[in-house]
C-alpha cells in the first residue's frame, strides 16, 4: 500500500511518529496522523483547513486533543454521554491527577518508558485505529477513482468513522462532506468523482 503514497502522505507518515515520540506514546495513533496533516502546507489539505478556518483554530484543535488525552481518550460524546449518567469525567480525571499526577489517566506510554522512547521509536508500530485509517485512505482513493494515495484520502479516512479525531474535527468544522467538497471541488463548483467515494464516508 505504501508504494502507492505520494509524497506528501509519505510526509504525513513520517511526522506522526515524530509526534508519537514527542508525546510518549507506545503507538502511532489517529491523533499523530492528523497533528500531522495539520502541519502540511500548499497540499489539499492545508487549502480545505485553510477554506474551513481550521488553520485559524488549529490551537482550539490541539487543545482539544489534549483534553481528550487527559480524559483516557473519551471523545466529546462519550463525555456527554456519561455526563448524562451523572458522572462528571472532569471530575474524575482531577482525582486521579490529585493521587497519581497530571496526565494519569492519558493513554500514552508511562514514565518509566520514556527515557528509553528513543531506541524504539523506528519500531513504534501503528495503533490499530491509525492502521484502519490508512486502510480507509486506500478505498477512497480507488472509490474515487484515484491512483494514488495522497494526504487528501487520509484525511477524509479520519473523518470517516466515529473516534476522537472526526468529532474534534466535526466541532471545528471539518466533516467529512465538507473535507470532501472543499478538497475535490471542481471549477463549475461541483465535487469530482463523489459517487464511489461518498459510499466509501461515514455510516
Amino acid at each position: 500500500m505504501f508504494e502507492r503514497f505520494t509524497h506528501d502522505a509519505r510526509r504525513v507518515v513520517k511526522r506522526s511518529w515524530a509526534h508519537s515520540d514527542r508525546t510518549g506514546d507506545r503507538s502511532v495513533t489517529e491523533e499523530h496522523l492528523l497533528l500531522a496533516l495539520l502541519e502540511q502546507q500548499g497540499t489539499r489539505t492545508a487549502f480545505a483547513f485553510a477554506a474551513l478556518g481550521v488553520t485559524d483554530r488549529r490551537a482550539s484543535v490541539e487543545d482539544a486533543l489534549r483534553t481528550a488525552r487527559r480524559r483516557g481518550g473519551l471523545s466529546p460524546a462519550d463525555v456527554r454521554a456519561l455526563a448524562g449518567l451523572g458522572i462528571d469525567v472532569d471530575e474524575v480525571v482531577a482525582g486521579a491527577e490529585a493521587v497519581h499526577g497530571r496526565g494519569a489517566l492519558d493513554p500514552g506510554v508511562s514514565g518509566r518508558f520514556r527515557a528509553a522512547r528513543r531506541r524504539w521509536m523506528s519500531h513504534r508500530p501503528f495503533s490499530p485505529g491509525a492502521r484502519a485509517t490508512l486502510e480507509k485512505s486506500l478505498r477512497i482513493a480507488v472509490g474515487r477513482g484515484d491512483r494514488v494515495i495522497g494526504g487528501e484520502h487520509v484525511l477524509l479516512a479520519l473523518t470517516a468513522g466515529p473516534g476522537v479525531v472526526a468529532e474534534v474535527l466535526a466541532d471545528h468544522g471539518a466533516t467529512y462532506a465538507s473535507l470532501e467538497r472543499v478538497m475535490f471541488a471542481r471549477p463549475d463548483g461541483h465535487g469530482g468523482g463523489g459517487t464511489a467515494a461518498a459510499a466509501d464516508g461515514p455510516g
